[in-house]
């Protein structure tokens, strides 16, 4: 196998002396807080962060990556690959043995029926699978016996740890989610606000989009972790008040993704109460066009596929003229300072993936406005550019957040001097990222012509990633709008060329395929305007100890070992 996989035995080295644990639950009540607050513990009902995120501290994969990128094993004994035989030689198959010490948090045993189960239970058309690109290529999951399993690809997959490695797609107890199956996964309310899991941790109590209170799961693995008894996790507010419940008044343990000007995060650390953690990943905050009609005139089924496209948007001269506009550079330095960066790419890291693009870096407003006179849109008196009798007017909506609404009127003030009229809507995070199917609001029903948010991959291959643009993949009434094609590009020429990245085990060769395919949803097309490679910023009190920063998995991978300083 040509492809470079790297595998480490043992993560990162944590370097944590015996000492600083005294046993299971000796070191009282650890607290969380993400601003954005999560709405549901199923990672397979939900797209956003905050869902992955906190479902990680009581669901676990099979494998994870450390913060070097590297896969590490979880529930299972080791990593397969082909030189320990686990990765078969044609690259048809991958198979897994479990960790034979493990057990869910109510004492049942783990098992290979247990994983098995869950890719079923992702991949039943009605259920609303919102991670079915994690198992792009696969034929079968299987469990032969109670430890192993069996997964098998249609082709030969060189990198064949998309399905259960990282934190989007982790194990679901068969027991608890039997009936839940296909159109029920949505109504199962207990199971997914309460999932039992093999974590550190297992819920008490969830209220969405307020907080969850877990304790430690008297079933993990290692005998003296988590060294909490408790675990307090609240949602809601905003990334200030999160950082100033951390760095300030030191109410709270550790705050997720502050995403904050420069110097309001350094003058919180000023009262030393604790600090700011940072890493590059592959974070693009970007501006997604939409592919269709999102006008309310229609039914849910058209505003959701391409049966009708987007009146003016499916315009690439007007794509491309808005996107000209913009002043990425000022957008990163108000918005980010030195821990952003101005990107044209999707995918700008790692850099052995990344194109490195920098045709939109420039602002042009005289060239975008030449390009849409060229088009045939018409200024008005009021400035407003029309054609055919259709004005040129969106509706710009993202999740509310101080640095966000900047971003807003900056590129409406742009855009307004190219002739777009925008409109501004922010949204609730927790209702944005939330996955409700019963709501209009979330990112994936998007309605609205524009909409900005960030997201990225597990992993250091983007293979996955880029498989969330290929066609069919968009949220539908069909998949209770969970599908991750977002912005409904669809384009036959890309979905080849990312069947041949599935099947290229040549690294470099890997490397060239994933950048074009970068290259056809940005610069070619335009169906997206990137515009800040944002670092991950949290904050940890001083009392906190353990924490690893981790750009490539679930920020709180390592919770079990997190610990309190005396």
């Amino acid at each position: 196998m040509n492809f470079k996989t790297i595998i480490l035995g043992a993560a990162v080295a944590l370097a944590f002396s015996p000492a600083a644990f005294a046993g299971r639950g000796t070191d009282g009540e650890v607290k969380i807080i993400y601003w954005q607050a999560p709405s549901i513990l199923n990672p397979y009902l939900s797209n956003g962060t905050k869902d992955i995120e906190s479902s990680s501290l009581i669901l676990e994969p099979l494998a994870r990556y450390d913060p070097d990128g590297g896969i590490v094993p979880f529930l299972a004994a080791n990593v397969p690959t082909t030189a320990n035989g686990g990765v078969s030689a044609d690259l048809k198959t991958i198979t897994w043995t479990l960790n034979p010490s493990i057990v869910w948090s109510d004492g049942t045993p783990f098992t290979a029926a247990d994983v098995k189960f869950t890719y079923d239970y992702c991949m039943d058309p009605a259920g609303g699978c919102a991670n079915t690109a994690k198992f792009n290529g696969v034929t079968s999951v299987e469990a032969p016996d109670a430890a192993t399993v069996v997964i098998t690809f249609a082709d030969a997959t060189p990198n064949p740890y998309g399905p259960f490695v990282g934190g989007q797609t982790p194990i679901l107890q068969q027991a608890q989610f039997a009936n839940c199956m296909g159109a029920a996964a949505q109504t199962c309310s207990k199971e997914n606000f309460g999932p039992i899991g093999t974590g550190a941790y297992a819920v008490v109590d969830f209220k969405p989009n307020d907080v969850i209170r877990m304790v430690a799961n008297q079933n993990y693995r290692d005998a003296n972790k988590p060294a909490f008894a408790t675990l307090l996790f609240k949602g809601g507010g905003d990334a200030t008040g999160a950082g100033r419940s951390v760095l300030e008044t030191g109410e709270f343990d550790y705050a997720w993704n502050l995403q904050l000007a420069p110097d309001v995060i350094k003058n919180m650390e000023a009262a030393g109460k604790g600090v700011a953690i940072t890493g590059y990943g592959p974070s693009v905050e970007r501006i997604e066009f939409n592919m269709t009609d999102p006008s309310p005139s229609l039914d849910e089924d058209t505003r959701a596929t391409r049966k009708a496209p987007h009146p003016f948007l499916s315009d690439i001269r007007v794509r491309k003229a808005m996107s000209m506009a913009i002043d990425r550079v000022l957008l990163t330095e108000i918005g980010y300072g030195q821990m952003g960066k101005a990107t044209c790419d999707l995918v700008p890291a790692p850099t052995v993936y990344s194109s490195q693009n920098d045709f939109c870096i420039q602002q042009d407003i005289a060239g975008a406005n030449a390009l849409l006179d060229s088009a045939g849109w018409v200024t008005g008196s009021d400035g407003v550019r029309t054609k055919d009798g259709m004005r040129l007017s969106v509706l710009y909506q993202t999740s509310t957040n101080a640095v966000r609404q900047d971003y807003q009127a900056l590129v409406k003030q742009w855009w307004a001097e190219i002739g777009v009229e925008t409109e501004l809507r922010n949204l609730s995070a927790s209702i944005f990222f939330g996955g409700d199917p019963g709501s209009p609001d979330t990112f994936q029903k998007f309605y609205a012509d524009v909409e900005m948010y960030t997201n990225n991959f597990d992993g250091t291959d983007p293979q996955t990633y880029l498989a969330a643009y290929l066609c069919g993949n968009e949220p539908s009434p069909d998949n209770q709008w969970q599908g991750e094609n977002i912005n409904r590009y669809c384009d036959p020429a890309y979905d080849a060329l990312h069947a041949e990245l599935t099947r290229t085990g040549d690294i470099e060769k890997r490397y060239a395929l994933a950048k074009k395919l970068n290259d056809m949803l940005t610069k070619d097309s335009y169906t997206m305007a990137p515009l800040t490679h944002r670092g991950r910023v949290a904050a940890h009190s001083n009392t906190l100890g353990g924490v690893v920063m981790n750009t490539w998995d679930s920020e709180l991978w390592n919770a079990a070992d997190w610990f309190r300083i005396k």
